[in-house]
């Protein structure tokens, strides 16, 4: 279950970085639209990810106990 989280985190830091890199540096018309392409729904595949990994209090223990179903 961390290393989810921390994969997730990890893709939500890479994307949003290559998101502000094709804003701020001005590259080619290509590399933007392969960013765009690329890094935006990776941003939203990582965030919602970040949130199906966070447990809540009542259900920690029933987590521990079965593995992770993706619902």
């Amino acid at each position: 279950m961390k290393t989810l989280t921390i994969t997730s985190y990890l893709m939500f830091i890479i994307s949003i970085a290559g998101i502000v890199y094709a804003m701020v540096a001005n590259p080619p018309a290509w590399i933007v639209y392969a960013i765009a392409i690329l890094f935006i729904p990776l941003s939203i595949l990582s965030f919602g990810l970040m949130i199906m990994a966070q447990s809540k209090k009542e259900e920690e223990d029933e987590r521990a106990r079965e593995p992770f179903i993706g619902y």
